[in-house]
């Protein structure tokens, strides 16, 4: 007897319909997720805290394997499996970063991809830390803001701040790429911080200019982790972000720089992040970054 398949609003919503599993349990898939809703390290508008339920309910939507018009069937035994929300202390952000890190490390360790839902850019250092064994890491980072400052409003540990962070503990992170920068603020310390480190600074006046160069200045052969700020995709597309900036990545532009990625490098892990479901009532911005998980997915996994 087939088993009815709940239509995408039936049913809890795990991403993608996967399996709930414990992060330290015996388990083992493909595409691992784990919720980070952390958003206390904001400079603007809260709200990050809410995407990890938004993405899941979103990620129904569009449930693997998927048959486009090619006819070609992607994702087709790829096993995806959910690995619940970090358990966060509302007021210990170091104890917030502590859980993050152990809580990804053991993700990492049991599957192929690990996609993280943010929470607030912050989340993307201690997440990073999971990755310390992984050899030469390389960043491909889309956003509107460098976020390499040192210290922002007395804190060292902001939104604003976590390649600083990570760049500062990890040998390992070796190069990130930096695609999709714009606006009227930056800090010209941490430009020339990020510049004398070797890192790729792409603005956004770039990619419109000529994508092709773009994408062929991405890295090639290496592992790689994606980080993928809300806001660097112009408003117009995402509105649900705390800090946006005009002028952004359109949809097809974030995912031809993903997709190039993916086809040419190993890729590690994965997280989104600053995406603030209540600053967008309509909901598009939740599906639409759940989209371009599963298709980034699709590429990583078009053996």
């Amino acid at each position: 007897m087939t088993v009815p398949t709940h239509l995408p609003y039936g049913g809890i919503p795990t991403f993608a319909r996967a399996p709930i599993v414990e992060p330290s349990g015996e388990w083992r898939a493909d595409v691992a997720v784990l919720g980070v809703p952390f958003d206390l390290a904001l400079g603007f508008r809260p709200g990050a805290r809410f995407a990890p339920r938004a993405l899941r309910e979103a990620s129904l939507r569009s449930v693997p394997p998927f048959t486009g018009l090619d006819g070609v069937t992607r994702l087709s035994g790829v096993t995806f499996a959910d690995v619940g929300d970090v358990v966060l202390p509302s007021l210990e952000p170091e104890l917030a970063r502590q859980r993050i890190s152990v809580a990804a490390e053991n993700v990492r360790e049991r599957c192929r991809v690990s996609v993280f839902l943010g929470g607030d850019h912050s989340v993307t250092y201690p997440l990073l830390r999971a990755f310390a064994g992984v050899p030469e890491l390389h960043v491909v980072q889309l956003d509107a803001h460098l976020d390499f400052t040192d210290v922002r409003n007395d804190t060292r540990y902001s939104n604003s701040s976590p390649f600083r962070r990570a760049c500062e503990e990890l040998p390992n992170l070796v190069h990130i790429t930096t695609i999709g920068l714009r606006g009227l603020r930056f800090d010209p310390e941490a430009v020339a911080a990020a510049r004398a480190r070797g890192h790729t600074l792409i603005s956004m006046t770039d990619v419109t200019a000529d994508l092709n160069s773009v994408l062929k200045g991405l890295p090639r052969g290496r592992n790689v982790y994606l980080s993928v700020d809300a806001d660097g995709f112009c408003p117009s597309v995402i509105p649900g972000t705390s800090s946006p900036e005009p002028d952004g990545l359109t949809y097809a532009q974030g995912m031809a720089i993903l997709a190039a990625t993916a086809r040419q490098n190993t890729i590690v892990g994965m997280d989104v992040v600053e995406l603030a479901p209540n600053l967008d009532p309509t909901g598009r911005s939740d599906l639409l970054m759940a989209r371009l998980i599963m298709e980034t997915l699709c590429e990583v996994f078009n053996d």
